[in-house]
């Protein structure tokens, strides 16, 4: 019971931490333009986000992981979404759209099968870590690192923030924001 309360706690905090960086990045870039009604809106934000946090019913109170075998795609999605971006001239938006559509007629494959079905779900959330430009991910060993990453949130958030939209997005950005430290600071 302690180790499931702690990888709550871990996802919850990873996500507070991600925001809160996310927005300090904001605050800095906009307090040079000496921007007012920027620093009012962020702190206006940060306060929704406290309250969502605190009084919003935003998870399961069972325990459940996703099976590895189902996560590993999430680097899988990231790669192959990449290549697509990087490699031919369809951009992102196509790259992650072509990445999603055929992930999506993976349980055609066998349509009694649950491992077919929790596919295409992975898949898609490691295709919006390889939309990033080559700017922000400039190599293959980024993607793999950040959708490794992304694999283990994915994993640990499986009952954490349903409901909510935009779950896949976070986690890929999460997982870029947090490789991104990294690589800044090594």
């Amino acid at each position: 019971m302690k180790k499931h309360k702690a990888a709550r706690f871990l996802m919850i905090s990873t996500v507070l931490f991600v925001q809160l960086i996310f927005l300090l990045m904001i605050i800095k870039e906009q307090y040079e333009s000496n921007n007012f009604a920027t620093i009012l809106s962020i702190i206006a934000v940060t306060l929704v986000l406290i309250s969502g946090y605190k009084y919003l019913d935003l998870h399961h109170e069972e325990y459940v992981y996703e099976n590895i075998s189902v996560v590993v795609w999430v680097p899988i999605g990231a790669v192959i979404c990449y290549l697509l971006n990087t490699s031919t001239d369809l951009g992102s938006v196509l790259s992650v759209g072509i990445t999603g559509a055929v992930a999506s007629l993976l349980p055609s494959i066998d349509k009694k099968s649950d491992y077919f079905n929790k596919l295409p779900a992975a898949i898609y959330c490691g295709a919006f870590i390889g939309m990033s430009s080559v700017k922000i991910a400039p190599s293959i060993g980024f993607v793999i690192a950040a959708g490794i990453l992304a694999g283990l949130f994915f994993m640990l958030a499986k009952n954490l923030f349903v409901g909510i939209g935009g779950k896949f997005g976070s986690i890929a950005f999460g997982s870029m924001v947090i490789i991104s430290l990294i690589n800044w600071l090594l």
